[in-house]
């Protein structure tokens, strides 16, 4: 910058030669005077990936695409939210906190096009399909001199109080869930992209220097690069040396070289002036030793989601010498191991100097051009410019060959797993409990899943007044397995095992898997699921297609759904019912009767949380119908009718004797239907009834429910023919 600021000084006083005099001079000034003060350094590699909230701290501009780790600039309170739940009737309640918070973090110091991913204290926060993998509101604003003040912060500072940050490019996450982070803000990191393809270091030293430095012929493209340090210099040295490059006057500006290209052939010194300094060497040869015998670049490495990557060159031949090189930009492992061949190259060539002299019209060879020598092999660059009694002294460098691309292995990659979250799937049913419990109030079953392996959860709300109020749930249980028919069990019966019938299932995803179970693990209740409005379970499951599976061994109508059996249709549910996945709610008897709406909103519901509803029968607290109705002939015309209760509990049958009673008292309801449509109620306390001959007259239908504490049983059913037919 000494150089440029001389030969524009230079250029004022004395024209074309007074403007070479002045870069010449500005030469001789030490650079760093003006560029990089004493103890200033430009970006690290560590510094790029931590999280600050510092006053003063220097903001990064960001060039191609870098990960980088943002300044937050506005916060708000930690939110606390709490729910209440109970594992069921003389259970205590268990009150549950969760935190969230809103804040604002800033990414770069110059407009970007947009962010991809997003890390947490190294998770996926965001995925690289744009799903976020933790709820929250996110709106990103990305630095143009026009954008508004974002409304959240407008909102929480009060209008005319906060700044739109016009310039520079910040994220704002909205009540972002902290649960996973311990209850805090987690240190995020971001991928930044500042432009849409990679970007030369002479186009970034060009914008840096706001056209002070022109881009010339610094070509070696950076996939990505932040520019981060206390001073333009320090990091237009950090991006010569990615490149390397060098300063050079051209004209009245300084230009950003790179390359081998001669610009013209000098003289081999043979001629000087009277009174010029005799007795200067004009080749000299360092040894091998003064350059290192290895080379290590570290890097942010792009297959290693731009965690630094270390790469390293050796020669042959004397010297210990190994020098460690960080360069603070994100290129590939082969880009890399080729920059650091670079650089060895150019230590091993530029151990050759040359010192030539000229006369006074080889002014216009300034410091940093590029020359051939006459009768010397090879291409130099002036590094040393001297007049002296009109006799013109070049110190020259020899200049390295290009470097061809070198393969290189970035090494293992361990990378966060980034899997889509997808939409929200759920089911809720009403059905009696799986663990044998007696309720004394409905029970509901919600069983929620997604369409892709990296759903989790979703926040649950739920009416029982057609939406009109609504109530926080708290989350989902673990994710279930879930799908819908393919083909149709057809009917069965609940009494024996069915090995001949099967049917298929499509599943969510194609990671979602089904497992087979023995006989015992039947018997414990494994492979429960509801299809349809029947729960059945299944011992052999097999893949047939990528989510297809087909299921057999099926023991039908289990926990009293047999009247669902044959009632299917193709497109129906299936959700396997486990004890993890399956969330309980329960309701108060006032719910009889009315419509349970639900509303499920997970991370990946971006068109808005799923609703769902069920109507609540009671069928959580009522006993099954009777079963095995039979019918003799009792003499005199008469018939007895017997039948077999059930209970809400004891389904495992362990004592092999009788269920459990399961309601306060034993007790039947009996209609008798004709076909003219007369009928008859009558009530019993014991599981049979004797119909007279006189109502058997044309034929009966006899039809007995059980009356449990909360409700009555579905109806069973048995047709009498008519006793004198």
């Amino acid at each position: 910058m000494a150089t440029l600021v001389l030969s524009v000084v230079g250029r004022a006083l004395g024209g074309p030669i007074g403007a070479v005099l002045g870069a010449a001079l500005g030469g001789v000034v030490d650079r760093d005077v003006l560029m990089r003060p004493k103890g200033v350094e430009g970006p690290r590699l560590a510094s790029l990936h931590l999280q600050t909230s510092n006053y003063g701290t220097p903001l990064q501009k960001v060039f191609g695409t870098m990960r980088v780790g943002g300044c937050v600039i506005w916060s708000t309170d930690l939110i606390e939210s709490r729910s209440k739940s109970s594992s069921g009737k003389g259970q205590p309640s268990v009150t549950r906190y969760s935190y969230a918070a809103s804040f604002a973090v800033a990414l770069s110091g110059r407009p970007i096009v947009g962010v991809g991913r997003i890390w947490a204290d190294g998770n996926l926060l965001r995925g690289s399909g744009g799903d976020f993998k933790v709820s929250t509101g996110f709106r990103l604003h990305l630095g143009g001199e026009d954008q508004p003040v974002d409304p959240l912060i407008a909102a929480a500072e009060g209008v005319g109080f906060a700044p739109a940050h016009r310039g520079i490019a910040y994220a704002v996450f909205e009540t972002l869930q902290l649960a996973d982070y311990g209850n805090r803000i987690p240190s995020l990191t971001f991928e930044v992209i500042g432009d849409a393809a990679p970007v030369s270091v002479g186009a970034i030293a060009e914008a840096l220097s706001e056209g002070s430095v022109a881009a010339a012929d610094a070509v070696q493209p950076l996939a990505g690069f932040a520019a981060y340090g206390d001073s333009v210099g320090s990091v237009l040295d950090t991006l010569a040396q990615a490149g390397g490059a060098w300063f050079a006057p051209v004209g009245g500006t300084v230009a950003m070289r790179a390359g081998c290209a001669s610009e013209r052939e000098i003289a081999n010194g043979e001629t000087r002036s009277v009174g010029a300094s005799s007795g200067k060497p004009h080749r000299a040869v360092a040894a091998l030793e003064s350059v290192p015998r290895q080379v290590t670049l570290s890097h942010y490495d792009l297959a290693r989601e731009y965690q630094i990557g270390l790469q390293s060159v050796r020669r042959p031949g004397a010297g210990r010498r190994e020098d460690r090189i960080e360069l603070p930009a994100a290129i590939d492992a082969g880009t890399a191991k080729t920059l650091a061949h670079g650089i060895l190259a150019r230590g091993e060539a530029g151990r050759e100097r040359r010192s030539v002299t000229l006369g006074w019209d080889a002014l216009d060879v300034v410091p940093g051009a590029c020359v051939t020598i006459a009768g010397v092999a090879g291409v130099w660059r002036v590094t040393g410019w001297s007049l002296e009694k009109m006799v013109l002294s070049l110190d020259c460098v020899r200049l390295a060959g290009g470097t061809l691309p070198v393969a290189a292995s970035p090494g293992r990659v361990l990378a966060a797993p980034d899997v889509v979250t997808g939409t929200t799937v759920i089911e809720v049913f009403e059905s009696l409990p799986f663990d044998d419990a007696l309720l004394s109030a409905p029970r509901v079953t919600i069983v929620a899943g997604g369409t892709q392996p990296g759903w989790r959860r979703a926040a649950l709300l739920y009416s029982l007044d057609d939406g009109a109020r609504w109530t926080p749930l708290g989350s989902t249980a673990a994710p279930g397995s879930m799908g819908r028919l393919a083909s149709l069990p057809g009917r069965g019966s609940s009494a024996i095992a069915d090995q001949a019938q099967a049917f298929e299932v499509d599943l969510a995803y194609s990671a979602m898997t089904l497992e087979s179970a023995d006989p015992r693990a039947l018997d414990a209740g494994a492979n429960l699921a509801l299809v349809g409005d029947e729960l059945l379970q299944f011992s052999t499951a097999t893949q047939i297609g990528a989510r297809r599976w087909r299921l057999a061994g099926l023991w039908r109508g289990r926990r009293g759904t047999e009247a669902a059996m044959g009632g299917q249709a193709i497109g129906d549910r299936f959700v396997l019912i486990e004890a993890e996945s399956a969330l309980s709610l329960d309701l108060p008897l006032a719910a009889l009767g009315a419509d349970l709406r639900l509303l499920a909103s997970g991370t990946g519901d971006v068109d808005g949380p799923v609703a769902t509803r069920v109507m609540v029968r009671g069928t959580s607290v009522v006993p099954p119908s009777p079963v095995h109705l039979r019918w003799r002939e009792s003499g005199a015309g008469d018939a007895c009718v017997t039948w077999v209760r059930r209970s809400r509990n004891g389904w495992r049958w362990s004592d092999g004797i009788d269920v459990p009673q399961g309601e306060e008292r034993e007790a039947y309801r009996v209609t008798l239907l004709w076909n003219d449509g007369r009928s008859q109620l009558t009530e019993t306390h014991e599981p049979r009834v004797v119909v007279a001959s006189g109502d058997r007259v044309g034929g009966v239908v006899l039809r007995v429910v059980q009356i449990g504490t909360q409700g009555e049983s579905d109806g069973a059913t048995i047709t009498i023919p008519d006793g004198y037919g």
